[in-house]
């Protein structure tokens, strides 16, 4: 039997074990075989994480440096996690299952990310405001939270701490970040870069456990005062109940069941492609995966058929080699809930035009692309995110009709809309309630930036200079500029 690798825990600075010594076991989801061991964190190993990043923060040399100086610090980090996105990426396929050439690209591109952040942390300026007092002279000034709390999941997670700990510590603020127990090699791997980015030790920590009690005492931790949280809506209430304890503030994205409308104008080929691609990379375990289908009656036996075609002959397989175009889930878990609720959507009238089962001779958690045609929007499969490479198809005669069926939905992270009808783009853009739109293409990020979702999808924003803006608060400076005493405002008597 071969011995499992080992992580570690980054607590200010130092590389360490849960202190009861307790681990668990990370499953490589391409072989359904443990590959590495990770700490276990007890809630006394998650208080001196936030206690270390209390201290960095409030008596460290963190506080004391410049914001140039940060922004320095995150233009290293990102530098080398461009240089080391060959390791990177190796270690997230084997932990996750995304494919290789994902895994090493986001990461290189992720750097991008840093360097915003880093041009941001010496932009970050108050006003000066024009009182209707007199004699008095008023500025407001822009200062760090303090301690964040940033918990992510285990599917883009380079990415999702990158919008993190970027606009974080780009505004002066300290951090814990707690990795998803499902994989968290990949961001004890990347924790490596810290202190060779020039990061003070304290100022980034990262943990790893369960969601109690590793995940229950960093939010609800008195010193934390902001939690940024990305997951599923169950663990959200959990956070949002744990903040009750510290009043910290919360930010959450949660995922989605994005709608993807074709109109009958649309150009079908780049359509299609923008349709496969939506649903189908990274497996479908993407939270903007564009999961609902939706198209025009009169395109949509054409665009079923161009994509069922395309769907047939991906290659799913080992996500480490170059010719694979789709790998496996990341649990079994997962995989289970994909089973059950395709075929219960079958059970209900759906019809199942490509895929709906495992592929055969592979023996991790793979599941072929799937497409399944709903005879209405009642099916339950249709606004049940499942994280996979799952899509419901559905047909519309109106934009009106479109738009009514986008917005039927618990959820608004992402929609994506394919006409070449401009006006018609812009109405229904405005039209769909989901935090980001786009319109002829699909899944495209940036630094600059916002992403965030609504109603069930959550609420706060990621990315964007704006992002650095609500890791800070406003401070009011009242400084009165007469050489006269106060008068007094108790008269004798």
């Amino acid at each position: 039997m071969s011995t499992l690798e080992t992580f570690k825990m980054l607590i200010n600075g130092q590389w360490c074990d849960a202190s009861d010594g307790a681990t668990f076991e990370s499953v490589n989801p391409s072989t359904n075989t443990p590959w590495c061991r990770i700490p276990e964190a007890t809630a006394a190993d998650v208080d001196r994480a936030v206690q270390a990043a209390w201290q960095a923060g409030e008596k460290g040399p963190w506080k004391s440096m410049t914001p140039t100086q940060r922004g320095q610090c995150l233009r290293r980090l990102g530098d080398l996690l461009a240089t080391r996105s060959e390791e990177l990426g190796a270690i997230e396929t084997r932990d996750t299952g995304k494919m290789f050439k994902e895994t090493r690209w986001q990461a290189q591109y992720i750097s991008e990310f840093f360097h915003f952040y880093a041009g941001c942390a010496d932009k970050i300026h108050g006003d000066t405001l024009p009182i209707d007092k007199p004699d008095m002279f008023v500025f407001t000034k822009r200062e760090p939270l303090g301690v964040v709390a940033a918990v992510v999941p285990w599917n883009s997670q380079l990415f999702l701490s990158a919008v993190k700990i970027g606009p974080a510590l780009a505004a002066g603020n300290t951090i814990v970040l707690k990795a998803s127990e499902f994989a968290s090699a990949a961001m004890l791997e990347f924790g490596k870069l810290i202190a060779e980015a020039g990061i003070p030790d304290g100022v980034v920590n990262i943990v790893t456990g369960h969601g109690d009690p590793c995940g229950k005492t960093l939010t609800s931790h008195p010193l934390v005062a902001r939690v940024s949280f990305t997951g599923g809506p169950n663990a959200a209430r959990n956070v949002i109940h744990n903040s009750a304890e510290n009043f910290a503030q919360v930010s959450l994205e949660l995922g989605g069941k994005s709608p993807f409308i074709v109109f009958d104008d649309a150009d079908i080929e780049s359509a299609v492609n923008g349709a496969v691609g939506g649903i189908f990379a990274a497996t479908g375990q993407s939270c903007v995966a564009g999961s609902r289908l939706y198209l025009h009656e009169n395109i949509a036996d054409e665009f079923l058929q161009r994509m069922a075609e395309i769907a047939r002959n991906v290659r799913i397989g080992d996500p480490m080699e170059e010719d694979t175009e789709m790998g496996p889930l990341c649990t079994t878990g997962q995989l289970d809930r994909i089973k059950q609720e395709v075929a219960h959507a079958q059970d209900q009238g759906g019809k199942v035009i490509c895929g709906g089962k495992q592929p055969d001779g592979l023996d991790g958690y793979y599941y072929e692309p799937t497409l399944i045609e709903c005879p209405s929007q009642e099916l339950k499969i249709v606004d049940t995110e499942l994280f996979g490479p799952v899509a419901a198809v559905m047909r519309f005669k109106t934009e009106e009709e479109a738009i009514a069926l986008a917005n039927d939905t618990k959820h608004g992270l992402a929609a994506g809309i394919f006409t070449r009808d401009s006006a018609r783009s812009i109405r229904v853009a405005e039209a769909v309630k989901a935090g980001i739109v786009w319109v002829n293409t699909y899944r495209v990020i940036s630094p600059v930036a916002e992403f965030g979702g609504m109603k069930d999808s959550g609420y706060g924003r990621e990315s964007g200079f704006q992002a650095v803006m609500d890791y800070t608060r406003p401070k009011a400076v009242w400084m009165n500029t007469s050489d006269q005493p106060l008068a007094s405002q108790f008269v004798s008597r």
